[in-house]
């Protein structure tokens, strides 16, 4: 199984791409052909990550996501990083050093690198992907893999979701995609769930609510235990995801963003 870290569970969570046992064919093109239209280079958004086995919440850890607009082999590539940090307090109970990045081709939203560095209770990993997506072959740390034409990784496909046209979908859909991980094509989906007003710590919101299927695992429960929250506006960024794991139950809130792609409308008030 694959060691989830606090941060892997946010990159997981914000479009809701849990690993599952589920071997189908993907029939939705929605992951092919896609159009950025919900971000912008430079964009920063920073999560606080809560831990509770007893129903008090515990300030465990950090998440960032960043946007930068910069070339790979002479094409114009979005460089997304994801990093994830437990704070000092909290690495007795789980160290976690997380950093993932993505170099997405600004064109086609399809992922043509991906770099995995972690560190997690003592764990550690690196991989590093090269996609051609002429031959469809991702090219590894640990040689060669054929891959769907369509294909997304971690990072990638938090920012390629952000840009599905929910207005498609009904409560009860599911939206399939497949991503490569660990040397595997995985393919999954999430399960969309409507539309729902929350409060977070950071204020009240108007959502989209998402439920995945996951496998049990290191940390993660299996089913449909986990839900996201993403703002019901052009941005279509998380601001609460919520899972229970082996022991207790996570919570990940939005708490600062800037240089969004538009205004956040869908914000209704502070706390």
């Amino acid at each position: 199984m694959f060691r989830r870290s606090f941060a892997l569970l946010l990159a997981l969570a914000l479009v809701t791409m849990a690993f599952t046992n589920s071997r189908y064919q993907v029939t939705d093109s929605t992951f092919c052909g896609i159009r950025n239209t919900s971000f912008k280079e430079e964009e920063r958004i920073t999560y606080t990550v809560y831990y509770t086995v007893i129903g008090l919440y515990i300030n465990a850890g950090t998440a960032v996501f960043t946007t930068k607009l910069e070339r790979l082999n002479g094409k114009p590539v979005y460089h997304v990083v994801g990093t994830g940090v437990t704070h000092p307090s909290y690495d007795w109970v789980y160290r976690v050093r997380d950093r993932y990045e993505s170099y997405i081709d600004t064109n086609t939203m399809q992922p043509l690198r991906f770099v995995r560095n972690v560190d997690e209770g003592g764990y550690k990993i690196y991989q590093h992907y090269d996609f051609n997506k002429t031959t469809n072959i991702a090219t590894t740390t640990k040689g060669e893999y054929s891959v769907p034409a369509c294909v997304q990784d971690v990072m990638s496909s938090i920012y390629y979701a952000r840009n599905i046209d929910f207005s498609r979908y009904k409560p009860g859909d599911k939206i399939p995609f497949t991503m490569f991980l660990d040397y595997e094509n995985f393919n999954l989906f999430i399960r969309y769930q409507g539309k729902e007003t929350i409060k977070t710590r950071y204020g009240t919101f108007r959502t989209i609510k998402f439920n995945p299927l996951l496998v049990k695992g290191t940390i993660f429960e299996g089913g449909e235990g986990m839900t996201v929250w993403v703002t019901d506006d052009a941005n279509h960024i998380p601001v609460r995801i919520e899972s229970p794991i082996v022991v207790g139950k996570v919570k990940v809130d939005m708490m600062g963003y800037s240089n969004l792609r538009y205004p956040l409308s869908s914000f209704v008030r502070l706390r």
